[in-house]
């Protein structure tokens, strides 16, 4: 059996021809999901992805089996594509986190829906394909993480991406946050790989990794465990964590003397109101800046998360949240509008409170407001999370960054690592216009700092 597996994606970014990139290379990451869907089939089904940020879709491809994974802002896009498909007479199936929230209107495009994880649910619907007996959904419990296969990465074009050496020491999150769609994926619940698994992984890697865990520190015993095991390794990895991890002494050094480099941190908001109200209960705003300055200490580059447009923010959110990002010396920011995702609490609640402004899928790509804010109007909550990202990545701001961080990350890490990330930001915020849009911020003007 011939699969084709498709990763959708937005029309800015799409390539049309093979080699055509039209985005930062930054920003493409290794394709690590639809591997391990790969790596989930069967034996005797040979698998060929297509990430249309790398190569254009071919309709005319052989395939007896067409899947498309995707996201909730690439659902338009993807039914797209399954519905050319089968108009060719092509067999599709869906999967990813928008089917596994609305599987009943993924059923409409394709014919099979996988809910949930494909180490779950492939084997099973591949099985029923060849059987003919292929049902509508299919949808079964998160399995065990022991024994997973690992991802054929030669499937990929390693060029294209900023990484292959892409990497899940663990999957979920045990907290509860009202917003996250991976929480709510992964029905709560955290799981870990063995540690000896993940060791042997990355033994067959190079020296730079990147672990895509949703937060790689959430079973602390876990994770100082797998900091030790890999520390003879001699790696340089990036991840994605809570904030907490600043104020543990013993697990911050366990990380940077395993190789830790980079950290992602959703802090997603300086509002002790909006934190409580999402459920993130271990943040705190006030205590950021010093976070901030313990990871640099360790050698740990910042990538902070931050999300505009919650019920306690006002018009001086952005103005103070800038004034942090600069005064904390956060290395990279990822700003993004407040989105309320299918399947999330956060949809359900706005949903009933009748605030939500639309179901078009494709706005649902964290640069839209999609839902009536409390206390700022839609436009000026574009305007203003607009008006941080262009202030905070002005080409003359991203060169400070980059500079500052030889001071206390690798310079073999500034180089590789940060300074496309930087520089991509500053790429990717005057292609999508975010310069242009910030101007109904100024034109109103900054808003005055509290007393």
């Amino acid at each position: 059996m011939k699969l084709l597996l498709v990763s959708p994606t937005s029309p800015l970014w799409r390539t049309r021809a093979p080699g055509e990139f039209r985005g930062p290379r930054a920003f493409r990451f290794s394709m690590l999901s639809c591997l391990t869907v790969a790596a989930a089939m069967p034996p005797g089904v040979e698998t060929r992805l297509v990430d249309e940020d790398v190569e254009p879709v071919d309709f005319d491809a052989d395939a007896d089996l067409v899947g498309v994974s995707f996201m909730t802002y690439n659902a338009p896009r993807a039914y797209e594509i399954a519905d050319e498909f089968r108009r060719r007479g092509r067999l599709v199936v869906a999967g990813g986190y928008h089917p596994t929230f609305l599987p009943e209107e993924a059923a409409a495009h394709f014919d099979a829906v996988c809910v949930g994880e494909a180490e779950a649910n492939v084997p099973e619907m591949v099985a029923d394909l060849r059987a003919g007996r292929l049902r509508k959904i299919y949808r079964n419990p998160p399995r065990d993480l022991a024994g997973l296969a690992v991802p054929d990465r030669s499937l990929i074009r390693r060029g294209a991406y900023i990484t292959a050496a892409a990497v899940q020491a663990t999957r979920g999150c045990p907290f509860a946050c009202t917003f996250c769609s991976v929480a709510a994926f992964c029905h709560h619940t955290f799981r870990t790989r063995p540690v000896d698994e993940v060791a042997d992984e990355l033994a067959g890697l190079g020296r730079r990794v990147l672990f895509v865990d949703d937060n790689i520190i959430a079973d602390r015993d876990y994770a100082l465990e797998l900091f030790a095991r890999m520390a003879p390794l001699k790696k340089q990895w990036c991840s994605q964590c809570g904030v907490r991890i600043a104020d543990d002494p013993r697990l911050l050094d366990a990380a940077a003397r395993s190789g830790c480099v980079g950290l992602f941190l959703g802090l997603e908001s300086l509002s002790d109101g909006n934190l409580g109200a999402w459920r993130k209960t271990t943040n705190r705003g006030r205590d950021y800046t010093r976070a901030v300055t313990r990871l640099h200490a360790a050698g740990i580059g910042v990538y902070a998360g931050f999300v505009f447009g919650m019920d306690h923010d006002d018009a001086t959110t952005f103005e103070r949240t800038l004034a942090f990002l600069e005064s904390a010396r956060v290395d990279v920011l990822q700003c993004t509008i407040l989105t309320p995702f299918p399947g999330t609490p956060l949809f359900d609640d706005l949903e009933r409170q009748g605030r939500i402004r639309t179901r078009d899928w494709a706005l649902y790509d964290f640069g839209h407001v999609v839902f009536e804010p409390r206390h700022l109007s839609a436009e000026t909550l574009l305007a203003g999370a607009n008006w941080v990202e262009s202030r905070f990545n002005t080409r003359a701001a991203a060169c400070r960054r980059i500079a500052r961080a030889f001071g206390y990350m690798p310079a073999s890490v500034v180089a590789s690592a940060l300074m496309p990330i930087v520089l991509g930001y500053v790429t990717r915020s005057r292609a999508y216009g975010v310069q242009e849009r910030a101007r109904g911020h100024e034109r109103v003007g900054p808003a005055p700092m509290p007393a």
